[in-house]
């Protein structure tokens, strides 16, 4: 699979960061606060909870992106993405297949803490799921679980998001709810109406699985990325915009 994707400088605009300097990550700064991790798939959830949590003052120290040895999921991207994407925003990515989610987090953690890393915490973008699964892992490993978008508005989520300054496009989507046009489609502010007038019974933020999102830019990238080259493809009852 070849990797067509382009790093465009885009500045620091610290407006765009709410008072928070995101960017600037020196030893002098960070010190003081509590460092964490990021569950990572790329998308707008993990990526927004992330920022979220830099907003409240936390170091984010590592992304991490897990991938399931046993079947294709939906959010799965291509690993050199989320390099690129890591490499733009400027935190460092850990990426591992498991057998079992749980089971490699916590090795994940420990293995970085016996190594010095001092990971106090954990942040995931769920919104309505698995909060007794990252609850039992983060109190195993007696570190602070951090859920900034629980039960929160799927459409406010979107339009907070939106306003922030990310920008996202579709790059999964099933089948049986989305033709192929869908992929590659902004999340921009026409996004709800477009998608209501679609269906209305699709959430606003896929948390059932109905799409997945990869994140571009925002107020956390340093470089913006850009795709100049994309094929749709259909697998196993889903679309995938192969980039």
């Amino acid at each position: 699979m070849d990797i067509h994707i382009n790093m465009v400088f885009a500045g620091i605009n610290k407006n765009k960061i709410r008072g928070t300097e995101m960017n600037t990550r020196n030893t002098t700064n960070n010190k003081n606060k509590e460092k964490v991790v990021v569950s990572w798939t790329g998308g707008k959830d993990g990526c927004f909870a992330c920022y979220k949590a830099i907003s409240e003052g936390f170091d984010v120290s590592y992304l991490l992106n897990f991938r399931d040895m046993k079947r294709r999921r939906s959010h799965e991207i291509n690993p050199e993405l989320l390099h690129a994407q890591s490499e733009a925003i400027g935190i460092p990515t850990i990426q591992i297949g498991f057998q079992s989610y749980e089971q490699e987090f916590k090795k994940v953690i420990r293995n970085l803490n016996e190594s010095g890393a001092e990971i106090e915490g954990a942040v995931f973008g769920h919104i309505e799921t698995h909060k007794d699964l990252v609850d039992r892992i983060c109190s195993d490993l007696g570190i602070k679980l951090l859920l900034p978008l629980w039960k929160q508005n799927s459409e406010q989520i979107i339009t907070d998001f939106v306003e922030a300054g990310f920008e996202a496009i579709i790059v999964s989507a099933k089948a049986d709810l989305f033709g192929k046009e869908w992929l590659g489609r902004q999340i921009d502010k026409k996004f709800l109406s477009d998608l209501y007038s679609y269906n209305k019974a699709i959430d606003p933020c896929g948390e059932n699985g109905e799409f997945h999102t990869f994140v571009t830019d925002g107020p956390m990238f340093k470089n913006k990325l850009r795709i100049v080259e994309s094929e749709k493809i259909l697998r196993e009852g889903l679309w995938f915009m192969d980039i």
